[in-house]
């Protein structure tokens, strides 16, 4: 079973303040990189892995959607997207995306956002993925960025431009890696991007695009914090063709 660190006080309320819970898919800098990838979803039949407050659903069905299926592990999470939430067309489930069961070929697009560093068995999850998609459908979601996730945030130093400068550790090892986030001990998952990669053409998907995300000099000028971001990357995007 996947850590359940979303039902976690401390974490659920440090968390719901990130600009990202707060103002939705608008309060996060990738997503303009994300609806990029994405298909037009009228009269799509949309999965939402890792749903949390239920954004991305909401925001699925005003495109045109005609049913939207969000699961989180979290209670919190989905007891949030409910009140949050007036459309019959959406269901919210509580399931753990480690042994998650779908019914096949039931979905044109499969969807999630920074929720798969936290499994630990990613091959049997793309491969339900796969089976829950009809053919040509679209996989896309991302992930914390595997040189982000390895890199020591407490040892920075700053570079001769007085940028914040990360080393990179041990970045072929990986497994489990704890964090301090909001709380600690935050378990996650450490994958190579080539495993990534690997790991859905290995289960029958085919790779389409994939971008490191890094902010545009638009969103660094109105978030200066945003720079930071170009020092390593934070996020991996992915979209796979079933």
């Amino acid at each position: 079973m996947a850590q359940n660190i979303y039902d976690d006080p401390a974490f659920f309320a440090g968390y719901s303040q990130l600009p990202r819970q707060v103002q939705g898919l608008a309060g996060a800098p990738e997503w303009p990189a994300i609806r990029a990838m994405l298909p037009a979803l009228a009269g799509k039949h949309v999965l939402d892995l890792g749903c949390g407050f239920g954004w991305f659903a909401r925001w699925a069905r005003a495109e045109g959607a005609t049913s939207v299926l969000g699961i989180d592990l979290s209670e919190k999470m989905i007891a949030r997207a409910k009140a949050d939430t007036a459309d019959a067309a959406i269901e919210y489930r509580i399931a753990d995306l480690e042994g998650l069961e779908l019914p096949d070929a039931s979905f044109d697009l499969a969807y999630s956002a920074l929720a798969f560093h936290y499994i630990e068995d990613f091959g049997r999850l793309v491969r339900r993925v796969h089976r829950s998609l009809v053919p040509g459908a679209l996989f896309v979601f991302t992930i914390e960025h595997p040189i982000y996730m390895a890199a020591t945030h407490p040892h920075w130093w700053t570079d001769k431009d007085g940028r914040r400068t990360w080393p990179v550790n041990r970045y072929a090892e990986e497994g489990r890696r704890r964090t301090d986030w909001f709380t600690e001990g935050v378990l996650k998952y450490h994958r190579m991007i080539g495993t990534t990669l690997n790991t859905l053409i290995g289960a029958g998907f085919t790779v389409r695009h994939v971008e490191e995300f890094a902010p545009t000099a638009d969103q660094i000028a109105e978030n200066p914090s945003l720079a930071e971001e170009l020092q390593r990357p934070m996020m991996l995007l992915v979209s796979a063709q079933r």
